[in-house]
């Protein structure tokens, strides 16, 4: 009989429970930066704890939100940018949330690798405890996998989970959007969390390296202006929809891009009508569309273009709401309106984007 190796620890596997413990220690003080009414932020324990009675709500609907990054995270490994991938991770859930006239409450991570690289884990955290105080909720617990042989060393990936709640009664969208509201953009800061694998094939036949000037943004790199994280709408849109009383419906606009995302807060009889003149079309998407030479519809229906929330407001409140935003730091663009829906197209473009560079 062959002599078996002795003494074998769960290091010898591939999997450091003291690089575990180290994380948590590091994350800690960020954690517990995320504290709001209801939750303490504290980590550690099996299972995180809200209080909702705290929280100050006293007939609520609870609202749950879960996402990812997609393969934005592989430009993150690529150039060692670690530190926005939280805030997309945190704001891919949180702006989901809003769009149902949700206030997140609490947000979970998993975070999962070959090996783990304490440092790069705990600046991954550190965006996630940002965009959780950015949102107003709490980062209230989470898991990290290390898991040699499913992940090669120095990858990962990423996944979250955000609750929130609303006083029953007044989810969105509400049941009297009509033909004739007005629709609105918030405008987006760059390519957000959705469409990177074409990104990516983009980048690679344009033989551009990650850490080379951006040809639509030369003061940065490449990877650095592609990796800008997703805009935190939720601010903004709560204070909109409380504010004013005028919002009818907010979607946020992720994979399927305008094409897609809008007609899910419409009845089905509704679409809307877009100036696409008027759409604020970001250099960067200007650059994806010629290097790549993606058709119009095509873009439209993959990113986000320039605008990566659409609000639909009472005809009359139009120019409150837009003051309400642009005054919480949004910059904002009236798109076109509320329309009758003819056959299957729902969402009507009118005129083409500034795509000149």
């Amino acid at each position: 009989m062959a002599d078996r190796k002795n003494g074998l620890t769960y290091a010898d596997s591939g999997v450091d429970i003291d690089a575990g413990n180290r994380l948590v220690d590091l994350i800690k003080p960020m954690v517990r930066a995320t504290a709001r009414a209801g939750a303490d932020a504290e980590i550690g324990g099996f299972g995180g704890l809200f209080d909702l009675k705290a929280a100050g709500f006293k007939d609520p609907v609870l609202v749950a939100a879960t996402d990812g990054v997609g393969t934005k995270v592989k430009i993150a490994i690529d150039t060692g940018l670690h530190g926005g991938i939280g805030i997309d991770l945190v704001a891919m859930s949180v702006n989901d949330l809003v769009v149902q006239g949700a206030e997140p409450l609490f947000f979970l991570d998993y975070f999962a690798c070959g090996k783990l690289d304490p440092e790069a884990a705990a600046a991954i955290v550190a965006g996630v405890a940002e965009g959780c105080r950015e949102s107003g909720c709490a980062l209230i617990g989470g898991e990290t996998a290390e898991m040699p042989g499913l992940y090669k060393a120095g990858d990962y990936d990423l996944a979250g989970f955000a609750v929130g709640a609303a006083e029953r009664g007044t989810l969105l969208p509400r049941g009297d959007i009509a033909a004739g509201d007005a629709v609105i953009g918030l405008a987006s800061s760059g390519v957000h969390s959705n469409g990177f694998s074409l990104v990516r094939k983009i980048v690679e036949t344009s033989g551009i390296a990650w850490d080379a000037p951006a040809p639509f943004s030369p003061v940065m790199t490449l990877g650095g202006a592609l990796l800008t994280p997703t805009r935190l709408y939720v601010k903004s849109c709560l204070r909109a929809i409380r504010e004013t009383g005028a919002v009818k419906g907010l979607a946020h606009i992720t994979g399927g891009g305008f094409t897609d995302n809008i007609p899910r807060v419409l009845p089905k009889h509704l679409g809307v009508g877009i100036d696409l003149a008027r759409l604020p079309v970001l250099p960067v998407f200007k650059w994806l569309a010629k290097q790549g030479g993606i058709a119009e519809l095509e873009l439209l229906r993959t990113f986000n273009c320039g605008v990566g929330m659409i609000a639909i407001v009472r005809s009359d409140s139009v120019e409150q709401a837009m003051e309400v935003f642009a005054d919480s730091g949004e910059t904002v663009a009236l798109l076109g309106e509320v329309i009758e829906a003819k056959g299957e197209h729902r969402v009507v473009y009118n005129g083409h984007l500034d795509l000149a560079l």
